[in-house]
């Protein structure tokens, strides 16, 4: 049989874990080609405790290249722009056109900037990497003492986190010279629970909270409210639901009503059997679950088979989403929320729990740098 072309894009939680598994165990007559813009990806799980200073960035990134190199897989840094379901090419920024035989895309979602003056004024959580580079600018205006009031738009989990983390990392490194924060959420999708443990926690923060008031544009100082109120901000953050890649649905590809790829129980397109998808940038159809680094970690085992199946012809397997996920929240110190069902139960030991969970899921990806993989 000749060689087979699976094309992997981006460099997502459930690739990841097809690089490993490639890594672990590699596929003959199997071209595995990596396309991502960035080298390193971060682990979503540690981006609250690496914006309030708990970890380096080391820590809560995976180095694609030495894992992909361990994969056996060629890694392009390059971003996809566009894809013809119907020709099996990929474009990417740069001009290439990379054709193959099994594509898997996992390449996250992005930033909502369609209300009035997003592009211009706020700083979207994702992409993470532009987040970063933002957030750290943002921590060098506070210390010139040009921001003093900062905005976080968006209540969910996601968006607290990253609330209390900043406010954790400012007031850690500059004690009584800490901006103002302010919280603006027309809702939050959290167990009863839960939203009073994290109320708590705000409060004891001192951070403003406007809630049941939906934001609808951005100026210069100030979030718009629906009901045209103004919540000053030097600095406005979005945590807000993201939205899918334009290409995505220009590709051919059948996508749901917001432009996410649509895959079936064994996350392939129902339009087109040589494409997979996972992560934030899919919709798998049946019963909806939450957009999440926890479902996209669990994807990764049955993503990376049924990529192997598909360029060999073998039978797939059946990705069945748990009906709940256990939702660890850290709350800018030491200290987290774990959130079950209905259920949640606070504490340090939460955090000293939700560290080693995390730690331990960072050291499975070390396996690109321990040395080469095991021939199948």
């Amino acid at each position: 049989m000749s060689e087979r072309t699976i094309l992997v894009a981006g460099g997502g939680h459930a690739h990841v874990e097809v690089l490993r598994r490639f890594a672990l165990a590699r596929e003959p007559g199997v071209d595995l080609v990596l396309v991502s813009p960035d080298r390193e990806t971060p682990y979503s799980g540690m981006l609250p405790g690496l914006v309030a200073g708990h970890y380096t960035r080391e820590q809560a990134h995976i180095d694609l290249e030495p894992l992909a190199r361990g994969a056996g897989a060629r890694f392009v840094r390059d971003r996809i722009v566009a894809l013809d379901a119907a020709a099996a090419v990929a474009t990417t920024a740069s001009g290439a056109a990379l054709r193959y035989d099994v594509a898997s895309l996992d390449i996250g979602s992005q930033p909502d900037l369609s209300m009035p003056g997003a592009r211009e004024h706020a700083i979207g959580v994702k992409p993470v990497e532009a987040f970063l580079a933002r957030w750290s600018a943002v921590r060098d205006a506070v210390r010139e003492g040009t921001v003093q009031r900062i905005a976080v738009v968006g209540g969910g989990a996601g968006g607290v986190e990253v609330l209390l983390a900043m406010h954790h990392r400012l007031s850690h490194d500059m004690p009584g010279r800490a901006p103002r924060f302010a919280l603006v959420s027309d809702r939050s999708n959290l167990p009863a629970a839960a939203n009073r443990a994290l109320l708590a926690c705000l409060d004891a923060a001192g951070i403003d909270k406007h809630f049941g008031r939906a934001a609808t544009g951005f100026d210069a100082g100030a979030v718009v409210l629906a009901d045209g109120a103004r919540v000053s901000a030097d600095a406005i953050f979005g945590a807000t639901p993201a939205t899918a890649a334009p290409w995505l649905v220009a590709s051919g590809l059948a996508c749901d009503a917001r432009g996410f790829v649509r895959v079936d129980a064994h996350l392939r397109s129902p339009s087109h059997a040589n494409v997979f998808a996972a992560g934030d940038c899919a919709t798998q159809d049946g019963p909806p679950h939450p957009r999440s680094g926890v479902y996209a970690v669990r994807q990764g085992p049955t993503l990376a088979a049924n990529l192997r199946a598909a360029a060999t012809g073998r039978a797939l397997a059946t990705y069945r989403p748990q009906a709940r996920a256990l939702a660890l929240i850290s709350t800018g110190g030491k200290h987290a929320i774990a959130v079950w069902g209905r259920w949640s139960f606070a504490g340090d030991w939460v955090w000293r729990w939700k560290d080693r969970i995390d730690r331990g899921f960072m050291e499975r990806y070390r396996i690109g740098v321990r040395g080469p993989a095991t021939p199948r």
